[in-house]
């Protein structure tokens, strides 16, 4: 554990880090006091960081009990699926239509570095190191599909909703990686490429549809002009 003495940047990175890769189970109690001692600072500076965590959905404050990381809750992960599905469509159409080589450079780079990191899990353990190089990595390729897309509020939303996605899911069986994350990252950036606005949508929704309510069953957010499932 760290004994060094951190900044207040620092301290919030990984308390978040450690809260979307499941180093901090769901629901787990986090004392300030043993805080304070492994990040050798302020009582008023952890207050700071976990008041921060709790503003961006990860952490619990209730009165008279402190805080806690946020429990599993199956309700909350199908409406952030609902909400992330949206956002990416939204943000994904308007990199499509305006990103340029760079974009489609970064974009490939991207999807590159987190296929060659997918095709190794077969022979290693998602945990530890893994799953934290695994976590950015799949964070990149989704963030770089929104980056042309000319809307910091709807990217800074896009990770808010992310994270809480991310911690909602890696308390399941194998942390929430399924083996066909592979060749669904492959569908998005392939029709992303192609400039194909509806395909990518459609692609987005199938990539994420697992996590809804009904399975994805209902079509609710399948692009209209999309093929049928």
């Amino acid at each position: 554990m760290l004994k060094a003495s951190f900044s207040t940047p620092q301290i919030y990175d990984d308390l978040h880090m450690q809260l979307v890769t499941a180093q901090i189970p769901q629901g787990q109690k986090l004392r300030s006091e043993r805080l304070r001692e492994d990040y050798d600072c302020s009582a008023n500076t952890i207050r700071e960081v976990l008041f921060r965590l709790a503003s961006e959905g990860l952490v619990v404050f209730e009165e008279q009990r402190g805080f806690r990381a946020r429990p599993a809750d199956p309700e909350r992960l199908h409406y952030l699926t609902k909400f992330r599905i949206t956002l990416e469509q939204e943000g994904a159409t308007a990199s499509i239509r305006h990103g340029g080589l760079e974009w489609e450079s970064q974009l490939a780079a991207a999807h590159q570095k987190l296929g060659h990191i997918e095709s190794r899990l077969t022979e290693t353990s998602l945990g530890g190191p893994t799953l934290r190089l695994w976590s950015l990595a799949e964070l990149e390729f989704h963030d770089t599909l929104l980056s042309a897309c000319d809307s910091p509020f709807l990217r800074s939303s896009y990770r808010r909703t992310y994270d809480q996605f991310r911690q909602q899911k890696i308390m399941q069986p194998d942390y929430g990686y399924h083996s066909e994350n592979a060749v669904e990252h492959t569908a998005i950036v392939k029709t992303a490429l192609e400039r194909d606005v509806a395909g990518c949508c459609f692609a987005i929704y199938e990539h994420m549809k697992r996590n809804l309510r009904d399975g994805g069953a209902s079509g609710e957010l399948r692009p209209k002009s999309a093929p049928a499932g």
